[in-house]
């Protein structure tokens, strides 16, 4: 006798007793759910099919196997024919760098001698009446307050150290020794500089770049650029001003107290020395913009 769902069909039956009513047999669908775990269809189609053989699923793993090691290969092959042409294209581009770098340096100097014939031109033709050394006298009052003259004088020298990272380094590209960390930041000497100004400094050199108006010190990628020009460690900081009154006041800054943490917690090098004949260079000068209204008022 056949069940459907756990039943007989002749369960819900009474055939002995006259007058009782007939009932249909419907089958539990919980237990049709616990006793029938596959549909018939998906059993008959199993039933139907026919077991590869181990022969074939090798061949199969031997193909996937030939196909692995023939596009490693050919990535190993690809990378040993394209490395010497990455390492010329990466010697190019250092040499342009460089070329480039010089040629900054050649232009910056041409400036600084055109700069220097301009001054000399216009005190000449300034220094001769009482008006003209009035305007001179504003003139200069007004360079200082622009950083646009150098600045010789006593002072402060911080040097700050990453660790790790060697003071002889004069190529760009080996300003990293591999595996150290960069620990200053830009943040840091930003306070210290502030720090400095706040001790009473007239003028402060970042990296041989004079700190003046419109001049930043940020951070980009790995390094540390100061008016837009990479500076690396050691970072040297001068401030001209009077130096034992500077360093009683920044002793107590939070400039000074912020590399000594770091000095403590990650080994920053950090060394504050006073001296005579600090050489602040000049700051870029900068043409002003001014907006002007258009159109009626």
């Amino acid at each position: 006798m056949n069940t459907l769902g756990g039943f007989d069909p002749e369960s819900g039956r009474n055939t002995h007793e006259a007058g009782r009513p007939t009932l249909i047999p419907v089958p539990s669908l919980l237990r049709s759910l616990l006793s029938d775990h596959l549909d018939p269809g998906y059993a008959a189609a199993a039933n139907a099919g026919r077991p590869r053989g181990k022969g074939a699923e090798r061949i199969w793993q031997l193909l996937a196997a030939v196909v692995v090691v023939a596009v490693f290969t050919l990535a190993w092959s690809q990378a040993q024919t394209t490395a010497p042409g990455v390492r010329e294209s990466q010697q190019v581009l250092a040499g342009n760098v460089r070329s480039a770098e010089a040629e900054a340096e050649q232009l910056a100097d041409r400036r600084d001698r055109l700069a220097a014939e301009v001054d000399a031109a216009r005190r000449s033709r300034l220094d001769g009446d009482a008006v003209g050394r009035r305007l001179l006298a504003d003139l200069d009052q007004a360079d200082a307050a622009a950083a646009a003259v150098p600045v010789i004088g006593p002072g402060l020298t911080v040097t700050v150290t990453d660790p790790g990272a060697s003071p002889d380094l004069t190529d760009v590209s080996e300003q990293r020794v591999d595996g150290s960390r960069q620990v200053i930041l830009d943040r840091d000497l930003q306070l210290v500089v502030n720090s400095l100004w706040v001790s009473g400094a007239e003028a402060i050199s970042v990296g041989g770049v004079r700190i003046g108006p419109n001049v930043t010190i940020r951070q980009a990628g790995g390094g540390i650029l100061v008016d837009n020009q990479p500076i690396a460690s050691p970072y040297v900081i001068l401030a001209v001003g009077p130096p034992h009154a500077m360093q009683d006041v920044f002793d107590r800054s939070a400039g000074l107290r912020r590399l000594r943490l770091l000095e403590t917690s990650y080994g920053v090098g950090v060394s504050v020395a006073g001296g005579d004949g600090l050489a602040v260079p000049a700051a870029s000068v900068r043409d002003m913009i001014f907006a002007r209204q258009s159109g009626p008022n």
